[in-house]
């Protein structure tokens, strides 16, 4: 009888520990989810940016501009 006991008490409470586990790791999971979601809009957001900048950079007018600014600096030198 005592080991017909204690045999269903170990395996009520390993039943609890699994719950447990369980319920933590769905939580661990949505916050995961919503930290991967927030970085991807993120790396999103700074690609769009690097486009935008390389485009300025590479265009006519921009290294136009520069030399033109060059000169002013020489000149004032």
């Amino acid at each position: 009888m005592n080991m017909t006991a204690i045999a269903i008490v170990a395996i009520v409470c390993w039943a609890i520990v699994e719950i447990t586990n369980q319920t933590k790791s769905k939580k661990k999971n949505k916050a995961t989810l919503q930290k991967e979601s927030e970085l991807e809009r993120q790396v999103t957001e700074l690609k769009e940016r690097i486009e935008i900048l390389e485009k300025i950079v590479t265009d006519e007018k921009y290294d136009l501009h520069r030399q033109f600014d060059d000169l002013k600096k020489d000149k004032v030198a």
